[in-house]
């Protein structure tokens, strides 16, 4: 770059500070970036245990064509097992990918013919006793409050048992654990996906097949057949063990791994409504199955 009017050693200087600039704010976009939310967390052992499981290659994805603010090649991820110094991205990933969905669940409350019931017979009560349609649509306003407050407490129930059950102490649950597993998509150095084995807890399915539990992947992340990597990974290590099928289940408003399980060749097998909140509000969870070709 030449700059006019400005004698050669008074371009250096001013070469020199922009640099110095460019330098230091890329540096404190970093260190921004870099700062995460993470949830509550506990100690991780240490020490290092094969839970046996072939990891692939990495793979080289491009960014789609004519993305907007994507061109090139994107960065190579790499699906691996689970080390120690993994414990705080996982469960951190785990929990903000289980709460992206209480926002999904509390429209289809809303939508479901019995909450409206609910919240119109308390509109036309209130209104009835106070004769007021301001007290009414204040009442019905709480209402609604409570019900967000309500449904996404239920979400973040089941994150804070998740991370004191199977979460809590990762080696134990997956790597120590016959025929279980928990494996991680890494780029660039950072967790960006991430994907277990486990026996499962129905009965009629042990000794023949392994449940896929805990798919996660980064938001910034999809789109690049990392989820589809991973389940392809659970499906082969169930298969290197002899299993003839691959279970598990997800929520009716999860409508990414729904497309995603299906895609990849998972048949829904059945659907249940967990409590009696679920079951008034339809609220189901699905089951799905893989049989794995060529198995026994």
């Amino acid at each position: 770059m030449v700059l006019r009017g400005c004698s050669g050693e008074e371009q250096a200087l001013l070469l020199a500070a922009a640099g110095s600039v460019s330098f230091s704010a890329a540096k404190g976009g970093t260190e921004t970036a870099s700062k995460a939310l993470s949830w509550p967390a506990r100690s991780a052992h240490a020490g290092a245990v094969e839970c046996g499981a072939r990891a692939p290659d990495a793979e080289r994805l491009s960014s789609p064509a004519g993305v907007p603010g994507l061109s090139g090649t994107m960065a190579p991820y790499r699906i691996r097992q689970y080390e120690d110094g993994d414990y705080e991205a996982v469960r951190t990933m785990f929990g903000h990918g289980v709460m992206e969905h209480a926002p999904a669940a509390f429209i289809y409350m809303l939508k479901c013919p019995q909450a409206q019931l609910h919240f119109l017979g308390l509109f036309l009560a209130v209104l009835a006793a106070s004769g007021s349609l301001l007290v009414s649509l204040l009442a019905l306003l709480l209402a609604l409050t409570g019900g967000w407050f309500c449904s996404r407490s239920l979400w973040t129930d089941y994150v804070q048992q998740s991370l004191r059950n199977d979460l809590l102490d990762i080696r134990r649950t997956y790597l120590e654990a016959a025929d279980s597993c928990l494996w991680v998509a890494e780029a660039e150095g950072v967790v960006v996906g991430m994907v277990g084995a486990v026996l499962p807890d129905d009965p009629s399915e042990k000794g023949c097949a392994l449940e896929l539990k805990r798919m996660s992947v980064g938001r910034e992340h999809r789109g690049r057949g990392i989820g589809r990597a991973l389940c392809r990974t659970v499906i082969r290590f169930a298969q290197e063990r002899g299993y003839s099928a691959v279970v598990l289940n997800t929520s009716m408003v999860q409508y990414s791994a729904q497309q995603l399980y299906e895609s990849m060749g998972f048949r829904r097998v059945s659907q249940r409504s967990p409590s009696l909140l679920e079951s008034f509000l339809q609220f189901s969870i699905f089951y799905y199955r893989y049989e794995i070709p060529g198995s026994r």
